[in-house]
């Protein structure tokens, strides 16, 4: 990943954690808390995981996985004819029986498709984002 898309998604991840005022979700249930997380780099997911999300990496996917005390929540785009993209974590919080998560994909300028395209050896990219969290016996509502 470049370094601007490391920073882009670190500047992401700290607005996200001072946002704090109370939210109710569409099912009615009120927001309890942000969950702070970790946006993993592909060298710090368990290689499981890895597997699993390179077997589901043409299409886009929405998945948990848990190993040990971690929760690992992972959402990918599926397959996009350029790179460039970016992903922002919109919300992830807590209410009282769900934990609720929302991302969203951001695709290239449209002058710099051609640029990312050149620089990927088909032109395709794989976006996705997994987010690391304590484990919590709770299920996982994907907005």
């Amino acid at each position: 990943m470049e370094k601007r898309h490391i920073l882009f998604l670190f500047a992401a991840v700290i607005l996200c954690c001072l946002c704090g005022c109370a939210v109710k979700t569409k099912d009615g249930n009120e927001k309890i808390k942000d969950i702070e997380f970790t946006v993993l780099g592909e060298d710090n997911i368990p290689g499981e995981l890895k597997e699993i999300m390179e077997q589901k990496k043409e299409k886009e996917f929405k998945m948990t996985y848990q190993d040990g005390d971690f929760l690992y929540i992972c959402v990918g785009y599926g397959r996009q004819e350029t790179g460039g993209y970016s992903i922002t974590v919109n919300d992830l919080y807590l209410t009282g029986n769900s934990i609720y998560v929302d991302t969203n994909l951001i695709g290239p300028e449209p002058e710099n498709r051609e640029l990312y395209g050149a620089q990927e050896r088909d032109g395709a990219s794989y976006p996705y984002v997994v987010l690391k969290i304590e484990y919590m016996d709770k299920s996982v509502v994907f907005d």
